[in-house]
């Protein structure tokens, strides 16, 4: 690729200030395939330098690894975009955690999705997103390297500091219900875990183009028992349908027809129980979840264990005992580590009969392994 900048062609649509950034898959120094939509809740950095063995891609990058201490993967974070294979052979480029990788994107994938190529030019520049990644501002590379930089640093030391001022003031789109399941419910649901039969709980993912259910400890450590028992499992549905359905028709306008998957979820402090930041739509075999809820069986008696929404500042959420969190399954959401004591939570998604075609298209490509319990039957909400 030259190094020149020529002018942008006309079929290279780049998203605008304001508009959401373009999420993708992609390998990156720090994974295989790391799912860009998971890095909300931080400022980002992304810059297309193409290739380092520009002079000026280069002097660039040195630029920004010598101010790295902007980049705390907390307030900020920092991604090179390479085209070139070289740079990752002969590791021209690497990572410096916290805050610094490099995706590597030899197909250039990455790069026609922000408009940085037609396949025969590519415009360098450096997008900055903010903590809902949606473009911040955009700062062509020029002909000076250290003015590049300061441009970007500058950008990002007079935008709004994530956790204070307006972003604390702003609360994630949730809806707190107190009250779903009465004590004596949340008491029979804990007992009911407790009798054993719990197994370790993955995840889902989409791997050529199936979707594919997974474990891994440090993404999310958690155990979930299906519940078996028919009475228990209607005594549950119904508190659903009568308290938790009209307030989510009252709140979103949504008028939610089925439930999937009834389960009791223990997120336990011996073993750090968390689950880090998540949609829980992404793939073939959830794009018809429409919204998620977490009542919480024990609050109190545990420490930690609180829903974040990265996208929305720092804030956490959690209900009183018997009470839900219900959110659109589109927002990026982790369950913090518990510290202390065991959380338990009654965890079924929601959707319509609209969503309930999807989901009977989308059967085709799911794979799930005999021990994981994100599916677990539809019926009546």
């Amino acid at each position: 690729m030259s190094g020149n900048e020529p002018a942008a062609n006309r079929s290279m649509r780049m998203p605008l200030v304001g508009e959401p950034a373009p999420w993708f898959v992609s390998r990156c120094t720090s994974n295989e395939r790391y799912h860009f939509d998971t890095v909300a809740g931080r400022y980002v950095v992304l810059c297309f330098f193409a290739t380092a063995r520009d002079v000026l891609s280069r002097a660039v990058l040195d630029g920004f690894l010598h101010e790295r201490r902007a980049f705390d993967d907390v307030q900020a974070c920092f991604f090179g975009v390479s085209v070139d294979p070289e740079d990752e052979a002969g590791r021209r480029v690497q990572q410096s955690l916290p805050g610094i990788r490099h995706f590597w994107d030899h197909d250039l994938n990455v790069s026609r999705l922000y408009g940085r190529t037609d396949g025969h030019h590519y415009v360098r520049a450096s997008f900055i997103l903010d903590e809902r990644l949606r473009v911040y501002a955009v700062v062509p590379f020029g002909d000076d390297a250290r003015a590049h930089v300061a441009t970007v640093l500058q950008t990002l030391s007079s935008a709004p500091r994530l956790g204070t001022g307006l972003a604390a003031q702003v609360p994630a789109p949730v809806l707190i219900i107190p009250r779903v399941f009465e004590p004596q419910l949340c008491r029979r649901l804990i007992d009911y875990y407790d009798e054993g039969g719990a197994q370790e709980s993955g995840f889902m993912r989409e791997v050529g183009g199936k979707t594919v259910g997974m474990h891994d400890y440090g993404h999310k450590r958690r155990s979930d028992k299906h519940i078996a028992d028919e009475a228990l499992r209607t005594i549950c549905m119904s508190r659903i349908h009568h308290r938790v359905v009209p307030e989510v028709h009252k709140a979103f306008q949504f008028h939610a027809s089925r439930i999937e998957r009834h389960i009791v979820a223990c997120y336990d402090g011996e073993s750090g129980g968390h689950f880090r930041a998540h949609r829980d739509n992404t793939t073939k075999g959830t794009a018809h979840r429409r919204f998620a809820v977490s009542v919480v069986l024990n609050s109190g008696e545990f420490e930690g264990g609180q829903l974040h929404f990265p996208e929305f500042g720092h804030q956490t959420y959690s209900p009183p005992a018997g009470g839900a969190v219900v959110f659109s399954c589109s927002l990026l959401h982790a369950a913090m580590p518990v510290t202390r004591g065991r959380r338990y939570t009654y965890l079924p998604f929601l959707y319509d009969d609209a969503a309930a075609t999807i989901r009977e298209q989308n059967q085709g490509f799911l794979v799930t392994p005999g021990d994981m319990l994100e599916n677990s039957g539809a019926a009546q909400a």
